[in-house]
């Protein structure tokens, strides 16, 4: 999720809107195979990416990973950026219910807890739930359907949040590991979203980490079972300006409402 910050528009930004767009298409940092049914993506520290959940997603963004969102991004866009030989990650909540998602009638009502601070037509899950966990394994085969190569499950920290529910550090370790299992047993990569408090117990199942302005909140240091592991840290800072070099994350400055917008960071 991304945190509750004012949305900038990052006009004293020096580069251009596309970061580093010239060259061949950049490696993939696949360790384990990847793309088009190698085997599940392992990418490796200093993987090139972009992250795109809002508007018509720029297939001409020069990076190795295209994260965009697993129902709104057409077919014909994976399937343009599969031609053009990058690996697609398929953004979905795994902790919220969001009210527009063609699936939301599927949720019982039990499993919907406090409305999710800031963020209108979002609640908090009761990730204990079967019916929850049912869905969840319905979006990630409907990811392999549309050929994703792996998927950012968001929203795996509601027990840090006001969920609603008597949610702890142990059941959501239970949960992130099932989200992790079952995009293995499905064949796609997995990266873990935030949970920073939890990155030394759920590192091992995770191909990667994906994190929101560890930078700003200190928190890089948290994310060295990464590192360490050889595994990329895709690192977004929602700012004007480069924070300081984290070695070993793949840092990118992006605009909040995660459009099209990137600047690369060294």
């Amino acid at each position: 999720m991304r945190p509750l910050v004012a949305c900038i528009a990052l006009l004293a930004c020096s580069g251009n809107s596309r970061g580093d767009l010239a060259g061949p298409p950049p490696d993939g940092g696949a360790t384990d195979g990847g793309p088009a049914g190698k085997g599940v993506w392992h990418p490796a520290s200093g993987t090139t990416w972009q992250w795109q959940l809002s508007g018509a997603t720029d297939t001409t963004v020069d990076a190795a990973m295209f994260d965009i969102d697993l129902f709104d991004a057409p077919q014909s866009t994976l399937d343009t950026l599969h031609g053009k030989g990058r690996v697609v990650v398929c953004y979905l909540s795994a902790g919220t219910y969001e009210n527009w998602r063609p699936d939301a009638s599927r949720f019982p009502s039990g499993a919907l807890g406090n409305p999710v601070a800031g963020w209108a037509g979002e609640w908090w899950l009761d990730t204990r739930d079967a019916t929850v966990r049912s869905i969840m394994k319905a979006r990630m085969d409907l990811a392999v359907q549309k050929k994703c190569d792996g998927v950012e499950p968001d929203n795996v920290d509601g027990y840090l949040n006001n969920p609603g529910f008597p949610l702890t550090g142990d059941t959501q370790l239970d949960f992130n590991r099932f989200l992790a299992g079952e995009a293995h047993a499905r064949g796609l990569s997995v990266g873990l979203k935030n949970d920073v408090a939890q990155v030394a117990a759920l590192e091992p199942g995770f191909d990667w980490a994906l994190n929101e302005e560890c930078s700003r909140y200190a928190e890089c240091s948290a994310l060295q079972p990464f590192v360490q592991a050889g595994k990329a840290v895709f690192h977004a800072e929602y700012s004007t300006a480069c924070p300081a070099a984290v070695p070993g994350h793949s840092l990118i400055l992006k605009h909040l409402g995660l459009d099209a917008w990137r600047m690369v960071c060294p």
